[in-house]
Order: structure tokens, then sequence, then C-alpha cells
């Protein structure tokens, strides 16, 4: 056993060291994550890191090892030259190398509108006893503790189970860690080995949170009951979480620069290991195969040890194909409207008044009085940078005591008003872009500011060239509102919001929920001004953030509550829930409408609805898959079996992969095919699916088809009887398709729905349908 330990050390050396005279030059090195085999180690090292160190130490002086990971994934991090990454790669025990992305964040009445009030005595908050001894894991820019939701008066002793740590850094001893965030923990050398030395000055080197929207975040997930809280005066009233008695641990992974994957990698490693149920992830970046792809494996790991695992779709739309963490595995959560805004209208000269946002807080504009309005494109200089309002670009002497009309796009929202104040602007209406079309935001503005739609910023430019020719020259002023509640219609899917379909996996449906994501009142950091610029010294408890960076914590506080209430369920059974008790239908009565366009949304948008927790309590059925389930649907998404062994850590074998069908037999909650128009004039798939019972004994469930149009849609049986609770019984779903008129390379998406019901229970899929004509 010794001499083929030693002669295995010997190969692994050997192999290395051939690199060392040709170790290319540093400028050219990047950060990869390796997979290892882990019982490839030889005897003759204590632990695996003293494996990658030395094994590292025969490539050159150079590389060092930068995490070590061992729960949710097998191997390292380090950053080398593409010579040594080869050698690496050939190795026999190296199963796989993935080069690392850098991901970027995806940046109160919710609770109540999602319809969690504490009065309810036999609520979703009531049975989960508020989710006390569940805890969720953030993965984001760290936490500013001392906010008042993230007290733990009233809270019983950390639960028994939980094995994680508060780990001391600057301006964050461990004492910084409660009963309510046990958990502390910041992974930064990934983000160093890429920037060099972080820049203290600016940002801590330890849990606390710099930039906010970790903070925030995370009190949105399992902020305590603060009354009472608003900001600048803006929404007014009490802020709580999803799960107000849920446990909290930070993980910091964001820095300045952005958020690297080896550390996102080593914060699930960690969060799996120390005992979270759930993991609440607001950070994006490019749609890659789930094999290279650090999130995707992270949450399989995950999902695989048990986790809940909710991240953000992404701040890309309202175009199509731009939703992120798209792997099945993870629940993909949308942002939606609330039944609340606030109101900042512009009045024009000519008596013309122009619907906007804003949670301004400052010194207002003086009643009554009209300011000189002018087109920052129109004055001087380079006429697209000062359109946008960058940085330098506006002159003051044509800006001073004016009111700027600026175009959104490059720099940030909040920004561009930096710059119109430091030009000596008076005030500033942010126009949208067509592609924004007339989604709003609200922002905290650092001088009297007001967002308004690509309609609304047209009809203001037709203005000040009609203005421009008359004897009386173009004027304005807006008009704060405050806080306007019982907003109709609402949800609306937010126009940023990230859309499908899924550019990985097309036979899954992505995002697979909205949830509350504009306009989001919580918890804010001391030291950060509420519009984030670095010159604004506004110091609040609270601020209000839009993105899908807030949607995603939303449903990580459900998850919890559901967890608690259901302790058996399986991170797929929680999503199941709250994916089949999703609603569409606003409060007016119609179907969501698309902030973008003001036109009626679609399953592209938002999945299979917006979240109704009370309802997802009592789901009646949920489609439950387990870890083989999505190793077939892997085998049948033509991955390799190297492919699958870097997500899931086995070897795969998809001999029996074929009984499942195709892909889109993966047991999901929505059902959905493509077509290729190959000249063929009928088209025809089937789906199988697992249904079970988590309502009553002895309950029969009818089916009800709403088939696409164009489409024949059959269910066999027509009728599921259960006898006991827990019982699977399976399904047949036919889709018969007629061929449609095409232009090449173009797409036609239909949807309908398949909705069991036992009369008391309403379990419906989305079943959409695409027809594509190739080029």
């Amino acid at each position: 056993m010794a001499s083929s330990s030693f002669s295995l050390i010997f190969f692994f050396f050997s192999s290395l060291t051939i690199l060392v005279a040709s170790a290319s030059s540093i400028s050219d090195r990047k950060t990869f994550i390796v997979q290892v085999l882990p019982e490839a180690k030889p005897s003759i090292f204590p632990t695996h890191k003293h494996w990658y160190e030395s094994s590292l130490a025969s490539l050159s002086s150079e590389p060092a090892v930068i995490h070590t990971y061992e729960t949710v994934f097998h191997g390292f991090s380090a950053k080398l030259s593409p010579l040594e990454a080869q050698k690496l790669q050939s190795l026999p025990h190296v199963v796989s190398l993935i080069p690392e992305q850098v991901r970027h964040l995806q940046t109160t009445r919710s609770p109540e509108f999602l319809g969690l009030k504490t009065s309810d005595k036999a609520g979703l908050l009531k049975e989960s006893d508020f989710g006390s001894d569940l805890v969720i894991g953030v993965i984001d820019t760290g936490i500013w503790p001392e906010r008042q939701s993230f007290h733990d008066r009233d809270l019983g002793p950390v639960p028994s189970k939980w094995k994680g740590s508060c780990i001391a850094g600057v301006n964050f001893p461990a004492t910084s860690c409660n009963r309510k965030l046990i958990g502390a923990r910041y992974f930064y050398n990934g983000y160093e080995s890429t920037n060099g030395k972080m820049n203290e000055t600016t940002e801590f080197r330890s849990p606390r949170d710099s930039d906010g929207h970790g903070t925030h975040t995370a009190s949105i997930a399992a902020g305590r009951y603060v009354f009472p809280a608003s900001t600048l005066g803006y929404a007014h009233g009490i802020a709580a979480g999803m799960a107000p008695k849920a446990r909290l641990a930070a993980y910091k992974v964001c820095w300045n620069a952005g958020c690297y994957d080896s550390d996102i990698l080593a914060a699930f490693d960690a969060a799996v290991a120390d005992g979270v149920d759930v993991i609440s992830l607001s950070v994006g970046g490019v749609v890659v195969p789930y094999y290279l792809d650090a999130i995707a494996i992270g949450a399989f790991g995950a999902a695989n040890a048990g986790v809940f695992v909710s991240a953000s779709a992404g701040n890309g739309g309202p175009g199509g194909l731009t939703v992120t963490n798209v792997a099945p595995w993870v629940t993909t959560v949308g942002a939606g409207t609330m039944d609340r805004d606030f109101p900042a209208d512009v009045k024009l000269g000519n008596g013309m008044t122009i619907p906007g946002v804003s949670v301004y807080g400052g010194p207002g504009l003086t009643p009554g009085r009209m300011y000189p309005l002018i087109y920052a494109g129109n004055e001087g200089g380079d006429g697209y940078s000062s359109s946008l309002c960058l940085e330098g670009s506006l002159e003051p002497n044509l800006v001073k005591g004016k009111m700027v009309l600026c175009d959104r796009g490059i720099n940030s929202r909040a920004g561009k008003g930096d710059v119109v104040k430091k030009a000596g602007g008076v005030g500033m209406i942010l126009a949208n872009g067509v592609f924004d079309g007339e989604g709003l935001v609200a922002d905290c503005h650092v001088l009297p500011a007001t967002s308004v739609g690509a309609f609304a910023g047209d009809e203001i430019r037709k203005y000040l060239t009609s203005a421009s020719k008359s004897p009386s020259p173009p004027t304005a002023t807006i008009v704060f509102k405050g806080t306007r509640l019982g907003i109709r219609p609402a949800p609306v899917v937010a126009s940023f919001s990230a859309r499908g379909p899924n550019p990985e996996s097309p036979e899954i449906l992505k995002p697979d929920v909205i949830a509350p994501g504009l306009n989001i009142l919580a918890a804010w950091p001391d030291r950060v001004g509420p519009s984030g610029i670095a010159s604004d010294k506004r110091r609040t408890e609270f601020n209000i953030l839009s993105g899908t960076s807030m949607a995603c914590p939303h449903v990580s506080g459900l998850a919890a509550l559901l967890k608690a209430a259901h302790p058996e369920w399986s991170p797929a059974a929680i999503r199941s829930a709250l994916m089949t008790t999703a609603y569409t239908v606003d409060n007016r009565g119609g179907t969501m409408l698309d902030e973008s366009t003001g036109n009626v949304s679609s399953v592209m948008d938002f999945g299979a609805g917006h979240v109704h927790p009370p309802k997802a309590m009592d789901p009646g059925l949920v489609y439950d898959i387990a870890s083989y389930d999505y190793i077939d649907f892997l085998c049948n998404s033509n991955y390799t079996t190297k492919n699958i062994q870097v997500i899931t850590r086995k070897e795969a074998d998809c001999s029996g992969a074929k009984k499942a069908g195709h892909a889109g037999n993966l047991n999901y909650p929505s059902l959905s095919v493509t077509f290729q128009q190959y000249g063929k004039h009928r088209m025809s798939t089937h789906f199988i699916r697992t249904v079970t019972n988590v309502g009553d004994p002895n309950s029969v469930y009818k089916v009800r088809i709403n088939p696409p149009s164009g489409t024949l849609v059959t269910v066999e049986p027509e009728k599921l009887m259960f006898r006991r609770v827990n019982q699977k019984l399976s399904f047949l779903v036919r889709v018969v398709a007629m061929a449609v008129k095409l232009s090449p390379g173009s797409s036609n998406v239909k949807s309908g729905s398949i909705v069991w019901s036992d009369g008391k229970h309403t379990v419906t899929s989305p079943l959409v349908v695409t027809m594509q004509q190739p080029l």
C-alpha cells in the first residue's frame, strides 16, 4: 500500500514539475476552481489541503491555494497560467477545471401584501412559529448587525444543530452575533487574488456590510418587527421580514469589484457544513452550462443536503432570454410590484402633468415656482455623455439654477442626480430609454428628482423643442406626493425583471415565480447614504431598493416558514408548493400586466405566477424530485458522464435515463416543450409526472385542462384517487401541436395549464408550447 501511495505521489509531482521551467507570466494567470477525486489522496498527507498545497508548490512558486472545498464540492481554487491549468487538467484524479466568473448584485408592506398577517391565528406565520428554529444563510455583501431588524429579544436559544461560527474581523467583534444573527463569515481570497489587496478605507475586512445590499436582503428574509420604520419620511409603518423569528447567518462574498466564484463556492461549502436550512443568493452572472457554473454546482450540493436554494432571476428584463440562475435545483425568483408607490409628478410650463416616482426626502422645491428646464443632451460638449448626465459632462454655467432632463443608462440613476447637483442644477427629471419602457424605480435622490417613462421623456423633449421656438421659455417643477397605497393594478411584472425562455434548459420554465421586488423598504447600514453615493452624508435605518435581489429573499423567508411547518418536505416539495399555488391574476381581476409595455404579461415573465404564501402552506399535492431524477435530467440533456460528475460529485450512470424519456420529464411543477418545425404538419410529445399527496387522506383529484391555443392536450388518468397521505400517483400528459406559419429563425410561444382539484385544493401547472422555425 505504501509503495503504491509513493508511486502516486511521485507521478503527481513529476507531472507537475515539468511546468516549472515554462510557467507563463503572472499577467495571464486566471483563477480556476479545481475538482479532484477525494479518495485519490495519498495517505502520506494528513489533510486534503496539504495534498493540494504540495501539488501546487511543485507547479511553480507562484500558485497558492485560494480556498479548499469539502462539503458541496471536492477540490480547491488557485490562480494558474494556461500551461499550468493544462497540465493539471491532464492528471488522472483531476476531474475538472472551472474558470472563475465574476458575479454582480441584482440590485414595508410586503408581508401584508403577501397575506402574512400576525393577527391571523391559523396562518403560515402561526403554524411555523415564525420559523424560529430555521436558519437562513444569506450569501451577499455582509450585514450591519446593530440594526433593530436583527435584535434577539424573545428568541429562544440558538438551535442545537447549528455548527457555524461568528468570525471576528475589522469593526466586527465575535460579540456582533446574537440569538438572531447566529453566524457570520467572510470570503475574500478569490477577490484579492484577482484584484490585489482590498482598500480598507472603503470596505471592511470582516462580515460588516459597507454596501448595504446584504443588510437589506437579510432583513427582507428574516427581519424582526420594527415600528416605526420609514426612509426619509416615505413608507411609514411596521417593517418585518418574511420569517421574523428565523435565524440568520451572513456569508460575505461580494466586494467593491464584484462577487468571485471561488469565494461564492466557499460560502456554499461553509453554509451547508454550518447547518443552514435555506440559502438566499441575490447575485447573478452569465448563463453557462451547469458544469461550468460555480453557483449551479454549489447549489446542487446544497439541495442534495436538503437545503433550499433561492436565487434572483436577474435584472436584464424586459428582453427575452435574460433569466439567470436557471438550474432546476434552484428556485429562480423574478420581481413584481406591490400595491404601493411614491408619486412625484412633473408639471410643465404648458400645464401638462407627467406621472413620475421618487423617494427624495431633502429640502424641497419652492411650492408654485416653475424652474427653467433644459435637456442635458442639447447643452454644449459631447451630446451623448451630457444626455446621460455622466460624471464631468455638464457645464455649470448652462445648468446652474435649472431643472435638468437626463436620460437613463450607463451610470447609476442616483449618480446622475449627483452630477446635476454638483453642476448647480436645482432638480432632475430622469427619463427611461426605449428599452426600459414604462418601468419606473423610485430612488433616494440627492436633489429634488423624479423618474418618468420612455413615452413621457419623449413628451418632455417635444415640449422643450416647441417652447424654445416660442416667446415663453420651457419651465418645469416636481410635485412630491409622498406614499400612496391601494394602487391598482398590482402586482405588475417589474420592467427590469429578467425573462425566459431558459437559455440553458428550454424544457425548464424559468423564472419559477415572482415576488415583491420594486421599491422595497428594508434595513440599511449606518455609514452608507440611502442613494449609495459616496458624497451622500444622509443616514437612515431603512432604505427603499428595487431589483430581483429584493424578490429573492422574500422567497427565502417563505421557504423557511414552509420548512418549519413541514419539516419533512424536500427543497423540491417546497418549491412545488410555492409554484402550484401561485396566482397570475392582479387586484383588478385580470391577468398581471407587464410594467414595461402596459400589456398582459406571460409565463416567460412570471413563470408559475406570484407567490401566495397562505395557499402554499397547504398545496394538496407536490411534485417531488430526488437527486437521481436530476441526474436523469442531465443525462437526457446530453451532458457527458464527466460533466455530470462535476455537478453531482458522483459517477453518473445514464443507462436508466432513457426510461425517464426526455429532459422535459423531470418531475417539475411546470411543463415546457419546444417543437422544431422541419416541414412537419403535426408534432407531438408526452410528459410523465408524479404527485405526492400532502393534503387529506381519501381525496379524489380531477383534472381540468386549459390547452395552449392550437394544441390538443390529453391527461391520463383524468382522476387521481389517493387513499393516504404521502401516497404517490402518476399521470401522463400528451400534447399534439399543429405547425404554424413562421419566418425562418422565429418562434411562437403559447401557454395553458393543467389543474388538479379535489374541491378544497387547486394544484396548477403552467404548460408552455414553443414552435420554432429553424433557419
